[in-house]
């Protein structure tokens, strides 16, 4: 039995769900998502909750129940209060700005790195080394910060690069003589 699936995912007020077959579609304050969910999980309203529950007893059937309960509810927690990460530039002349809707990045390279924001997804730069992404996809907003990560991600020697706010990098002794 999973843990997970077991729970109904409660609906706050302000978030209309839809259910159509195996369709989900959501719509909130912050905006609308849509899934489609595998045909090895059933979805239904009970009482202001949506509980998902497998359609057999089959291996995948249960391993994608406690996912599809996730994916819904990262849905529903999406569309009323969204999802953000925040980023940290470390090293000498690292900077992040934003020049309209796209990012500039000066990451040590010989020319500056522009990153346009994908649709759905903000990105805000209130410190020259702190850059912070939101939007209402936690998959989406975790793509966009971790395709900004990977254009200098942190060394071990001196821990400069791009790196996600309260990460921890595991720092090496350099060379002795």
């Amino acid at each position: 039995m999973s843990r997970i699936g077991k729970k109904p995912i409660t609906i706050p007020s302000g978030v209309t769900p839809t259910i159509e077959g195996q369709t989900i579609k959501v719509k909130g304050a912050k905006g609308e998502l849509e899934l489609t969910l595998v045909d090895e999980v059933s979805v239904s309203m009970d009482d202001g909750a949506l509980v998902i529950s497998p359609v057999n007893d089959s291996q995948r059937a249960r391993a994608m129940w406690g996912m599809s309960r996730t994916l819904v509810q990262n849905m529903v927690e999406g569309v009323s209060n969204g999802f953000s990460k925040t980023l940290e530039l470390n090293g000498v002349g690292y900077r992040a700005q934003m020049k309209g809707t796209a990012l500039n990045l000066q990451l040590g390279y010989s020319h500056d790195i522009t990153y346009p924001a994908p649709e759905g997804i903000k990105i805000e730069a209130p410190k020259p080394t702190e850059v912070i992404i939101s939007g209402v996809s936690k998959q989406q907003v975790g793509q966009v910060a971790a395709e900004i990560r990977s254009m200098r991600p942190p060394e071990p020697y001196k821990g400069k690069g791009v790196k996600y706010a309260g990460e921890y990098i595991r720092r090496k002794e350099g060379k002795k003589k």
